[in-house]
């Protein structure tokens, strides 16, 4: 991508099992992303990713363990936080009771699971836009994410689109430099690699 020689990003690795196709999806748009657990080297970082996949207290015990946590709640630069790690970016997650980095105001709530309704929430589902952002530029009238996940941010002031599985709920949120995609961008096809390159240009 253009400019790309002048971004400097790094994969936060917190043992998610996503960090390999969320790298692979970044090399796809020209930007070979650093994979780290070194906190100079996050500080140092043009934008810092927080991949995830599996549950809130033992991703939180992962960043905790790698003397993560105050690191994340410092910097400045451009963060974004994908699935799980979308979801450690709140106050607080229902899983498991779980603190977590406090970045973002909000609770993290189980899916309703109701007839109809499964839970995990596996697979498309559309997007609606509750206001303009540069995150979301060009994503089209029509946009579909690829979700896979069983705990959810509420919609709030921090909502850049929902999406609604037994109800409405925050699947991408911007608060100054702390972004998040509760969708797997690397999964969903053209829609996430535009929301990437959004991302990389902040």
């Amino acid at each position: 991508m253009s400019g790309a020689a002048a971004l400097d990003v790094v994969l936060v690795d917190s043992g998610g099992t996503n960090i390999g196709s969320v790298r692979y999806a970044l090399q796809r748009l020209g930007v070979d992303a650093a994979m780290t657990a070194d906190a100079q080297r996050i500080r140092a970082a043009s934008h810092v990713i927080l991949p995830g996949v599996g549950a809130a207290r033992p991703g939180m015990a992962r960043l905790r363990a790698g003397g993560l946590v105050e690191v994340l709640r410092e910097l400045r630069q451009p963060v974004l936080g994908v699935c799980l790690g979308m979801q450690l970016l709140f106050e607080h997650s229902e899983e498991s009771d779980t603190p977590c980095l406090g970045l973002l105001p909000g609770r993290l709530c189980k899916l309703g699971a109701r007839a109809g309704v499964r839970v995990p929430h596996m697979g498309w589902n559309r997007l609606a836009i509750a206001r303009d952002d540069p995150l979301v530029a060009g994503s089209g009238a029509e946009p579909y994410a690829y979700f896979v996940h069983s705990y959810a941010a509420p919609v709030g002031a921090d909502t850049i689109a929902s999406c609604d599985h037994g109800g409405a709920f925050s699947a991408v949120v911007r608060r100054g430099n702390i972004c998040g995609m509760q969708f797997h961008p690397e999964r969903s096809s053209a829609l996430g690699a535009r929301m990437l390159r959004n991302f990389l240009a902040l």
